[in-house]
């Protein structure tokens, strides 16, 4: 059998009926949501993770750390934190992806919000800045950049352009100018905090089921399949 069709049938009609199963329940029960550890890793084992990790990544942890506080996840290739001030998620990753805009820097720490954006907009975003990130099956989005007040300034443009009142080339003229003003520490609210509300209401967008009429028409093709 072919790499492209390595799993066997009968594992491919168990594996669509536990996923159904499972989406079943979590709409009915719940047990969805994220569940994170209430613990965090102790302070040396975190230490030693770090210890060799490239200059801007270590740099970024010792940072997130020294604000939050220790990790409630830690493996070599990243660190983890839940529910740390307004983030619904923090990560800080060993790997360093250059990115350019709006200086040359490394994109390590990735933070989390849970929000909708209409996909009619996720254009306009990507236009933006492409270290901002929606989910939309999820409703989160994040930003990654190389510090915190970075992805707050992210975010906060995200919801400018989400909400009409930026557009994406308008809002990379705001970002570069909150951010020359922040690194020259004078007043940068955009990058201070987030300026609008997080959403309290439910964000994630389960879409519509569409496969039912296919099923059926794949049924009828795999009995004449079977008959001959």
């Amino acid at each position: 059998m072919s790499e492209r069709h390595s799993m066997e049938p009968t594992e491919r009609i168990k594996t669509a009926a536990t996923g159904a199963m499972s989406a079943a329940k979590s709409q009915t029960v719940g047990g969805a949501e994220e569940n994170p550890s209430p613990t965090v890793v102790d302070a040396q084992t975190v230490e030693a993770l770090i210890a060799d990790w490239p200059r801007m990544a270590k740099s970024a942890a010792d940072e997130i750390i020294k604000k939050y506080g220790q990790p409630n996840e830690a493996i070599p290739s990243r660190l983890i934190w839940y529910a740390n001030g307004p983030w619904k998620r923090t990560v800080v990753y060993r790997h360093e992806i250059p990115h350019n805009f709006p200086q040359p820097h490394t994109d390590v720490v990735e933070q989390f919000i849970d929000y909708h954006v209409p996909p009619e907009k996720f254009s306009e975003l990507a236009k933006f800045d492409g270290s901002v990130i929606v989910e939309r099956t999820a409703g989160e989005v994040s930003a990654r950049c190389d510090m915190e007040a970075a992805n707050f300034l992210a975010l906060n443009m995200m919801h400018e352009i989400v909400t009409g009142k930026l557009t994406a080339e308008e809002a990379r003229k705001v970002y570069s100018e909150n951010t020359s003003a922040y690194v020259m520490n004078r007043s940068a609210p955009y990058a201070e905090a987030f300026q609008f509300e997080l959403p309290r209401e439910e964000t994630a967008d389960k879409d519509e089921t569409t496969i039912a009429g296919a099923m059926v028409r794949q049924g009828v093709e795999k009995a004449k399949d079977i008959v001959g």
